[in-house]
Parts: structure tokens; sequence; C-alpha cells
């Protein structure tokens, strides 16, 4: 059940993303998130910092669409935390080539009942 959670809590991400949604995305993160962007390696901690940047993103034009493909969730046995990790691509809206790719790893942690992320970092292995 788990699982399905946070893949569904994935899916409410790569939506808000894709829709522009900035206010969408911070009920999927916890109040102290890092995120490790994937070529500069920059650190944006906190929620109101993500959705910032989020916000100066989606103003973009055109702008890109960044969509977070899970390959496996580990659950852990002993804590209420799991490892996502998976593959990300960045396409320039309106085409459909990336524009860039790599890979990532996000921390989730249930609180009250809902999984937040914790943590991401991403790292950027193609570019087009």
């Amino acid at each position: 059940m788990s699982e399905i959670a946070i893949r569904a809590r994935r899916a409410l991400f790569n939506r808000a993303i894709a829709d522009g949604d900035a206010a969408a995305i911070a009920p999927l993160l916890a109040r102290d998130c890092v995120m490790i962007t994937g070529s500069d390696s920059a650190v944006i901690a906190g929620r109101v910092a993500q959705v910032k940047v989020w916000k100066r993103e989606f103003a973009h034009t055109p702008r890109t669409i960044y969509t977070r493909t899970p390959e496996r969730i580990d659950l852990s046995p002993v804590e209420p935390i799991a490892m996502e990790c998976g593959r990300w691509t960045g396409i320039v809206e309106g085409t459909t080539e990336p524009l860039a790719t790599g890979t990532y790893a996000a921390k989730w942690r249930n609180v009250a009942g809902a999984w937040v992320i914790e943590a991401e970092i991403y790292v950027t292995t193609g570019e087009a």
C-alpha cells in the first residue's frame, strides 16, 4: 500500500509540474526538505524556497516540463520512510525531444498518514 501511495504522490508532483501549479507542489514536500539540482548541484533548502524556485521555473517561456519516473521504491521496515530511485527527463514545452535527462533519488517520510519528500538529489546524465 505504501509503495502505491508514494507512486501516486509522485504522479501528483509530475502533474503539478506539467500544469505549472506550484501551489500543488507544496503539500508534497516536508517543511525542511532539501533538493540538490542535477547540473550545478545547487542546494534548495525548505518547502518555501522550493515553491519559489518552481514559480520562477513556471514563469519561463517556453518552459521545461520535468517528469520523474520511479524505477524502484524501497520501504523501510523500521521507520516510516522510503527511498525512491528513478530517471528524470526535461522536455521544452511544445517539443518532444528531451533537453536533459538523468537519474534521481528521493527520500520520503510518512507524516500523519501522508507521504512527503524530505530530500531529493538529481544527476544530469544526458543533454540534447
